[in-house]
């Protein structure tokens, strides 16, 4: 593929639909639920046409018809080579090549050192950091000049949290990875960020519990940031959708920590039990 003249960088001024990804598409890995959910959600609603995928097809046929016309949902494993050939090809039969990929899909599991085992870590790293990179490689051919890639980290690449290593090392990973791939896209014109969302309330947090104590779950993490409450999805995809769109027109390889002060602040929630 030619790499762009600076010309082809540079944003030309069109009428205002009042949208702000009319005409583009989008890929969401990780998107019949949570954060992915939201932001394909979001992305939709802001006039791409969103690409998503999940490894559940009840999730996935729910989430499209959450969306609508503007969403194509494919059952799809990132860490299976075979089906992220599958979700190009559907994408490429769309003719409008790949604006915005949100590479969201992922997950994690408390396990304590010592009790670690040779197939979780694999598996942990096959999905979160080898589906993330080939499903960025794998879509490369089809992203246009000003393309965005989102890339989802998490605070646990920064913050210490026990018996959670595995997760956080992939995490670690995945920053690397939004700065090396920065760098290595520029000349396309292509940008790379990553989201860092703290603790958010979805499926992943609340399947880290034990049955019957995913409340307790969200109350512990809500009690430790800064701001009294753990996150929302939709925040998270307001933060994907700045990413993704003209608005950061000028930010490549940088973190977006969207935590309510967790990660910078270093106090306990000033606001948990403060009157409302």
């Amino acid at each position: 593929m030619t790499s762009p003249t600076p010309a082809a960088n540079q944003h030309t001024t069109e009428p205002s639909t009042g949208r702000q990804l009319d005409g583009k598409t989008a890929l969401v890995t990780g998107g019949s639920s949570g954060i992915g959910l939201a932001a394909a959600q979001r992305l939709a609603a802001e006039g791409a046409h969103v690409f998503l995928t999940g490894r559940n097809q009840e999730n996935i046929d729910a989430a499209v018809a959450s969306i609508g016309s503007s969403a194509t949902g494919i059952r799809a494993d990132v860490s299976n080579l075979a089906d992220l050939t599958v979700v190009a090809k559907a994408i490429e039969a769309h003719g409008r090549g790949l604006d915005v990929i949100f590479a969201n899909a992922g997950g994690g599991e408390f396990t304590p050192l010592g009790q670690i085992t040779t197939e979780e870590f694999s598996a942990r790293f096959l999905v979160n950091v080898g589906g993330t990179l080939f499903t960025v490689q794998t879509m490369l051919p089809l992203l246009n000049p000003g393309a965005s890639i989102v890339l989802t980290g998490s605070t646990a690449a920064y913050n210490a949290t026990p018996a959670f290593s595995i997760y956080a090392a992939t995490k670690a990973a995945i920053r690397s990875f939004g700065r090396t791939w920065a760098a290595e896209l520029i000349t396309r014109g292509i940008r790379v960020n990553t989201v860092i969302p703290g603790p958010v309330e979805t499926p992943g947090l609340t399947g880290l519990a034990p049955a019957g104590q995913g409340q307790a779950l969200l109350d512990g993490e809500a009690a430790k940031v800064p701001m009294g409450r753990i996150g929302r999805p939709n925040e998270l995809a307001a933060a994907v959708l700045f990413l993704a769109s003209d608005q950061s027109s000028f930010i490549t390889g940088t973190e977006l920590i969207v935590d309510g002060g967790l990660t910078d602040l270093k106090i306990p929630s000033q606001l948990a039990d403060a009157p409302q």
